[in-house]
């Protein structure tokens, strides 16, 4: 039997609604006509005649799914404490819940596939967008159906706590949508949850496949064995360590609750003291953020609570300083390729829920945005500027990573990964340095301002694949502000680019130019053959229709690559002065290139230099004739100059975001606590 709420709660809703969002109980269609985002989305500025306010919670602590007198779905999500709550400005909510229709309207009405091992992750989100679209029936029947591996979780009720993605959505289900589950269902769950965190279930063996056997997938519970999914990367931690404490505390089994909470304290201490080991990535970002929007929304005890909002806090300051204009930029961690242009990427299309600012749609959003939508939680208004970029521009941050299992032994000594960012009038180019190879990192890209599509990529690898990533041996990048040295052996190896169709091509004094509809690009290439354009796979033709790929193979038999020079209207005034610059200004200083060195004068007079190191791949660099010592600059997040749009010290735990007319701050300390 399904439970609906009462009437008596329905009428008092629709009172609260009515004064909020002008509520109707009429429902959307998943074929109702296209919704325009408002624009801008300017601070302060309404954009329909009924704006939301910041997100509030129901009556009797209950969710509430509401219509507006503007046909949108809003959500009423469960109450959190207003002083945990990020408040936004009417016009940002109005922008959030346009964006969230279009997500609902994008899934509502299709097939939600099955409950397989780990499928979950994408049915249980299709069947969720479904339920807030009206069609509540069938939505439940799937969400309470039995799983098709019930025999495998007999021990928690034949309900699934192992899978990490799985669980994610478990724990959305039982918290949000459990006023709406029948009530037999919602206590099986409950009383699974009970016997799957009586002891820590990552430490005990599961009741059929003990600690794994050969046998089964390699991500099977019959191959891994014990009570959940033991994987340790940073979103698959944070699904399983969110969900078994959330658990254990709603089924009162405190030894289990106390230990995941210092799991938490410690995984929030790591992000505002060293950093988080899976950064920035353009695939995982918004999985994990996903995970602490449950631990936000559904945690009682008021320190992990807190804990929760620090961490989303964190992760969206992070996402905000790498999305622009729906593209994600680099350097990234776990970075496969995929996202290399606008709303490409799994973590654009989900902080795209948040942040907006795009000039094409969201054809593809993340599901995982069903969580922000049915969540109390908002960025803070300053981490919303940072992403839309109102900051003062041109500024250069240079930043440090730390190696990925930061839990490890080791893992908090130092950071393992340099990066610079340079954010220009037009365009935002990063880079990153590190002592070793790394095949999931993206160590380079540019994003350059294009009205109609938001932003055009530049892209440089090495490799035979223009859109595969990877930090190759012998990989070694040196960046000052807009100018970028790449230098690697030059054995035959090919440097592949990137760029957007519409670029316009120059080869002048052997200087490779590419006008873009803002920025301009000129590559002195260095032992490098003249570039071929590259015919595009079936995959790329699909995936990056506007896109095309060049590569070029080194010749020499010492080193090979290239130096970079990046001029917009604000540095260069036009084109053809950029162009007249670089050939009469600018010098590239190769007389030592046979010992590994690269001496570059930029056509502004600032000057970058590269000097190969044959013992790892940490470059020795100086700019503009300072040396540039990597191990005594740890800073998590750091001004070169002028004012911080965020700052993050080496171990000293407090978190400054300074954009627009705001300002952030947060500090998680050694204690491992909120202040």
């Amino acid at each position: 039997m399904i439970r609906f709420p009462s009437l008596r709660y329905i009428a008092l809703a629709c009172l609260i609604g009515v004064a909020i969002l002008g509520c109707n109980l009429s429902r959307i269609s998943p074929s109702a006509s296209t919704v325009v985002e408002p624009s801008p989305l300017a601070m302060g500025q309404s954009s329909s005649p009924t704006s939301a306010i910041a997100p509030v919670g129901s009556t009797d602590g209950q969710a509430a799914i509401l219509t507006d007198s503007s046909g949108l779905i809003r959500v009423n999500p469960l109450p959190v404490d207003p002083a945990l709550r990020n408040e936004w400005t009417p016009a940002l909510e109005d922008g959030f819940w346009v964006r969230a229709n279009q997500a609902i309207r994008h899934y509502a009405g299709r097939g939600y596939g099955n409950t397989q091992g780990e499928n979950e992750k994408r049915s249980y989100p299709f069947a969720m967008f479904d339920f807030l679209a009206g069609d509540r029936e069938k939505a439940l029947k799937f969400l309470q159906s039995e799983d098709v591996q019930a025999e495998e979780y007999e021990h928690t009720e034949g309900i699934d706590y192992y899978f990490a993605f799985t669980l994610k959505g478990q724990i959305r289900k039982y918290f949000f949508f459990g006023q709406w589950l029948d009530p037999d269902y919602r206590h099986r769950m409950f009383e699974g949850a009970r016997r799957w965190t009586e002891q820590d279930p990552a430490n005990r063996p599961h009741p059929l496949y003990g600690e794994g056997r050969d046998g089964g997938g390699e991500w099977t519970m019959e191959r891994r064995g014990y009570w959940v999914d033991r994987r340790n990367t940073d979103n698959l931690r944070a699904m399983r360590e969110v969900a078994v404490y959330l658990m254990a505390e709603e089924t009162g089994n405190e030894a289990t609750r106390d230990r995941y909470k210092q799991r938490l304290q410690r995984y929030v201490w790591s992000l505002y003291h060293i950093g988080m080991g899976e950064w920035d990535s353009e695939t995982y970002h918004g999985h994990t953020f996903a995970a602490y929007l449950n631990l936000y929304d559904f945690a009682k005890d008021p320190d992990v609570k807190r804990l929760g909002k620090a961490a989303l806090d964190w992760l969206s300051a992070s996402a905000a300083l790498k999305y622009y204009h729906g593209g994600w930029g680099a350097p990234t961690k776990r970075d496969y390729g995929g996202g290399n242009v606008v709303l490409g990427s799994d973590a654009a299309r989900f902080f795209w829920i948040y942040f907006g600012d795009t000039t094409v749609p969201n054809e593809a959003p993340e599901r995982d945005i069903i969580h922000a939508i049915t969540s109390a939680y908002r960025p803070p208004l300053a981490v919303m500027a940072l992403a839309h970029k109102q900051i003062n521009r041109p500024v250069e941050l240079l930043n440090t990573k730390p190696r990925y299992e930061t839990w490890e032994p080791g893992g908090e000594d130092a950071p393992a990964y340099w990066e610079t960012l340079f954010l220009g009038q037009t365009y935002q180019m990063g880079s990153v340095v590190s002592s070793f190879a790394d095949g999931d990192v993206g160590p380079f890209k540019l994003m350059a301002d294009n009205r109609e599509r938001g932003v055009d990529y530049f892209v440089a690898n090495t490799g035979d694949d223009w859109v595969e990533p990877g930090k190759r041996e012998g990989d070694q990048l040196g960046q000052y502000r807009n100018v970028l040295i790449w230098l690697s052996p030059a054995i035959g190896q090919p440097f592949s680019f990137q760029l957007p169709k519409t670029a316009k091509t120059a080869i002048e004094d052997d200087i490779w130019f590419f006008e873009l509809e803002k920025t301009w690009l000129a590559i002195h290439p260095i032992n490098l053959q003249p570039y071929q354009v590259l015919e595009s796979t079936d995959d790329q033709q699909e995936n990056y229709p506007n896109e095309q790929g060049l590569k070029s193979r080194s010749r020499g038999d010492r080193y090979a690559g290239f130096v970079l020079e990046v001029g917009e209207p604000q540095s260069h005034n036009n084109y053809g002065a950029f162009k007249r610059t670089i050939k009469t200004r600018s010098r590239l200083n190769l007389d030592a290139l046979s010992q590994g060195v690269v001496d570059y004068t930029s056509s502004t007079g600032t000057t970058l230099k590269l000097t190969y190191n044959r013992e790892n791949d940490l470059p020795t660099i100086s700019r503009n004739g300072e040396p540039y010592d990597w191990f005594s600059r740890y800073n998590l997040y750091f001004p070169t100059e002028g004012t911080a749009p965020i700052s993050l010290g080496w171990k000293q735990g407090t978190l400054i975001v300074k954009a627009g007319d705001q300002t952030f701050e947060t500090t998680v300390g050694s204690d491992r606590l909120v202040h």
